[in-house]
């Protein structure tokens, strides 16, 4: 049959042009199936997360089987533990969604993850200090039925709260739709990042001003407790050394891992996710160290589990929360 329209020279050439543009196409296909290089501060990021995860799953598995630390002086390292631990895995999953499985829809779910642990733990670091304040202040009256309750309040809010972070990145608040205003941390943008860089930093001045006013009652307590034993030089500089050497670790540890990240965020430019991401999982390598393997009970009932000797009726002498 006869074509009724032949080809003109202008369809030709399209036809020339659209030859072309699929050669094109056909070689970014190629670039991009191509493996990305392996950043070796994402390995770093990936064996760090490794670390988290072991760490806080230890301590998870000590505070279970151990019913002594069932009580609720531990349920805030238990929560301190199980978002730690999610910091762990989602560093895992960032690794994968970058060289293993890319795709959107898993970065978003692992911004999301990431977003939620940073800010579990953030809150839970806030609640320890919070509830180690009230076991001092109000000594004489501290009821560990009233602390169990508001514990687990503490706890339900902590976590709710931490959650509605976490979904917000799958709720457009991500830069996938104009990626001009990506931050360093994709898929938040400079300014979610400019906000939890703010909401990190009043934080950190709560937390200042409540291990303030603990250090001003521990010295206090001890002031008293060694003039009633008429040894004012020496068990009371005693005491108060120690509780300033336990409040130092604590405020250091949280300012070297999380001040950065802040500092970094405010500057508005884009640094290197590296810059924001290794002093955040820092803390949480930092965080059972500080919390959790300082308590001298919880190491035994450590060392028995990784012995397969551990026993249900192994007797622990029940502690406060200043004490943890």
């Amino acid at each position: 049959m006869m074509e009724l329209w032949p080809p003109s020279a202008s369809t030709a050439q399209h036809g020339g042009f659209e030859a072309q543009n699929g050669s094109v196409q056909s070689s970014e296909l190629r670039s991009t199936l191509q493996p990305l290089p392996l950043d070796p501060w994402d390995v770093v990021l990936c064996v760090s997360g490794t670390v988290i995860s072991c760490e806080n799953a230890a301590v998870l598995a000590v505070l279970a089987v151990t019913p002594t630390f069932h009580a609720p002086t531990f349920l805030l390292v238990g929560s301190l533990a199980a978002a730690d631990l999610l910091v762990g895995l989602g560093l895992i999953l960032r690794f994968s969604s970058i060289y293993l499985v890319p795709s959107e829809a898993l970065g978003l779910g692992t911004a999301g993850l990431l977003l939620t642990a940073f800010t579990a733990s953030v809150c839970t670091v806030l609640a320890i200090a919070a509830e180690r304040f009230v076991s001092l202040h109000h000594a004489l009256t501290y009821s560990s039925v009233r602390a169990g309750g508001r514990t687990r309040l503490t706890l339900l809010l902590t976590w709710g709260a931490s959650l509605c972070c976490g979904l917000l990145p799958a709720l457009r608040w991500n830069c996938v739709r104009d990626p001009s205003s990506c931050g360093s941390i994709r898929p938040l943008g400079r300014h979610h990042l400019a906000a939890l860089s703010i909401s990190f930093l009043a934080a950190f001045a709560v937390l200042l001003q409540l291990y303030a006013q603990i250090c001003r009652i521990a010295r206090r307590h001890a002031q008293h407790v060694a003039a009633q034993r008429h040894l004012a030089g020496q068990a009371g500089d005693g005491a108060a050394c120690r509780g300033t050497a336990t409040l130092a670790l604590t405020l250091g540890a949280f300012a070297a891992c999380w001040l950065p990240f802040a500092a970094l965020c405010l500057r508005g430019h884009r640094s290197s996710a590296h810059l924001l991401l290794l002093p955040a999982a820092a803390g949480s390598i930092l965080n059972p160290l500080v919390y959790a393997f300082r308590n001298s009970e919880l190491r035994r009932v450590l060392r028995a589990l990784c012995c397969g000797c551990c026993s249900a009726t192994m007797s622990f002498r029940s502690q406060t929360p200043s004490e943890v």
